[in-house]
């Protein structure tokens, strides 16, 4: 009977430590209701991989040879083989994207652009802090507060650190309501929150909706291709809820396809979260850069909308600006609520959804551009 204390000898202290982490990531599920669908199972598949000679990872039995553990392979053809989980995640994500509030005011799509600076500070703080490019690029991917963009490029560029970089992205994600106020209240004053914007949108037809992810795919396919399966899968998600005549389709893709995909992409990606990897000083420089990044990215929104202000009559909420970070709806929310701090009649949800749905497609396209540079100079 001794063979059955065999784990209990084998256990680290490393394992331990995610043990601790696995119910950090469910308690912030439940508890506190932080992206449930993903840091629930992330968590519980941090406990099972960590799990001495788990049975959820490939391994060598005396006997029988070697047996397929269903995380890793979930992993291996998931993930590592064809990218698909967090690509097919994208359908149900433009499915539930209405991207009538940004055409019927297109200035909204610089918030996009702008709020991806957090990106590129990132990568040179990871190089600074000695990362390889490869895994600076795909630790400074966390800026694009996109979960699936962050697990695809650090996975295409063959990062090491893909399960840190898949914790902090969504962990950050589900912590947007702490991280932005503070970030927005770093760089602007009371009165530039209190300012109040007009909203008159602009009648949006169908048949504008239905070219707008099909030019959106075309244009950025042209500019950056390595982004084609990121945005060409968002956009055809969009272009379902679009077009009129895929409602049930629609539905399905926006609940049970995205439920479905999020909860198999959060229990196969706890396959890079074993101790060995995991417990080390890398990955807490990456949670330091993760934080980092997120503030970068909405500090430098701000920035541009007060910059912005410069030179227009009407003058515009900075708060907006910080909006446009990809964090979809959340971001749009956060400021919301902050406006209505400042101000109890301030509505500026519609601005800020706008700037908020641009940020989605920004950050496709900063994830591919960053792949096509990092390969280039790898080349």
């Amino acid at each position: 009977m001794e063979f059955l204390l065999d784990g209990i000898q084998m256990l680290t202290w490393q394992q331990v430590v995610m043990y601790g982490i696995g119910a950090l990531l469910i308690w912030l599920a439940i508890k506190k209701g932080y992206e449930p669908a993903l840091l629930l199972p992330m968590g519980f598949g941090a406990i099972l991989v960590n799990l001495p000679e788990s049975g959820v990872l490939n391994q060598v039995l005396p006997g029988v040879g070697e047996t397929q553990g269903i995380i890793e392979w979930l992993f291996e053809v998931g993930i590592e083989a064809s990218e698909a989980m967090p690509i097919l995640l994208f359908i149900g994500i433009g499915a539930m994207i209405d991207f009538g509030p940004l055409l019927s005011n297109p200035k909204m799509f610089l918030f996009g652009a702008g709020a991806q600076f957090g990106i590129f500070a990132a990568i040179l703080l990871a190089v600074i802090l000695g990362f390889d490019l490869k895994d600076a690029a795909s630790i400074g991917i966390i800026g694009a507060a996109d979960g699936p963009t962050s697990i695809l490029v650090s996975q295409i560029l063959k990062s090491d650190y893909i399960g840190a970089i898949a914790v902090a992205a969504y962990s950050y994600m589900a912590l947007v309501p702490v991280i932005q106020p503070f970030a927005i209240k770093l760089v602007t004053t009371k009165k530039e929150r209190q300012i109040r914007m007009n909203y008159n949108p602009a009648s949006v037809s169908r048949l504008t909706r239905i070219i707008f992810p099909i030019a959106v795919t075309i244009v950025v396919g042209l500019v950056a291709p390595s982004s084609v399966a990121l945005v060409g899968f968002l956009m055809f998600g969009n272009l379902i809820r679009e077009c009129g005549v895929l409602g049930t389709m629609s539905d399905t893709a926006q609940n049970n396809l995205s439920n479905l995909i999020t909860l198999l992409l959060g229990i196969t990606i706890s396959f890079s979260m074993k101790a060995e990897q995991f417990v080390t000083v890398d990955t807490l420089l990456i949670l330091v850069i993760g934080v980092f990044a997120f503030v970068a990215d909405t500090i430098g929104g701000v920035l541009l909308a007060k910059f912005m202000n410069l030179f227009t009559k009407e003058k515009i909420n900075p708060m907006i600006g910080g909006a446009g970070i990809s964090a979809f709806p959340m971001s749009s929310r956060v400021v919301q609520k902050m406006a209505m701090e400042e101000d109890p009649g301030n509505v500026l949800l519609m601005h800020a959804a706008g700037a908020n749905v641009s940020g989605q497609i920004a950050s496709v396209v900063a994830g591919g551009l960053v792949i096509n540079l990092v390969t280039g100079f790898l080349g």
